[in-house]
């Protein structure tokens, strides 16, 4: 469960994720899974290796938004049991995934990253990269947030 209450966080977390993007390199699914790692009990170096591949819209197909799977990893970190034999969380896990990925493209217009990038489409650019860094890290902040909140803790 977070450290701390990451609704009164997420600003400062979004600026974390940007700033590690922008000055030490980490694509965008790194970005999102390290800056909100220590809030959520994950090892950030776990996060930085099992995330790599995620960037660039999975391993630069510009698929699926890497800030978007960096959030996604922090839902799991955060809603799983841990394993097989801890009962079904799974579909608790899809329940804030699905939350996510659709808030995410109802601000952004989209959550694949070429459409976001404006690459190769007549719309131009949607939203930059740390935009979306900065907007996957809010949405995820919030939503965890919520789910930690005493009413819905189990």
């Amino acid at each position: 469960m977070p450290s701390c209450d990451l609704t009164t966080l997420s600003d400062e977390l979004a600026a974390r994720a940007v700033a590690l993007r922008a000055e030490l390199g980490y694509n965008c699914a790194q970005a999102v899974a390290c800056a909100l790692a220590p809030e959520i009990g994950a090892d950030t170096e776990a996060c930085y290796v099992l995330s790599e591949g995620f960037g660039g819209g999975m391993g630069g197909h510009t698929e699926t938004c890497g800030a978007i799977s960096g959030g996604v990893m922090a839902l799991g970190q955060v809603s799983s049991g841990g394993t097989a034999l801890s009962g079904t969380t799974k579909k608790r896990t899809y329940e804030l995934t699905r939350e996510l990925v659709e808030r995410f493209g109802a601000k952004n217009g989209s959550t694949i990253c070429c459409e976001l990038k404006g690459a190769g489409c007549e719309h131009g650019p949607l939203r930059s990269c740390p935009g979306c860094i900065e907007d996957a890290v809010k949405i995820t902040a919030e939503i965890i947030a919520r789910q930690s909140a005493p009413e819905n803790a189990a």
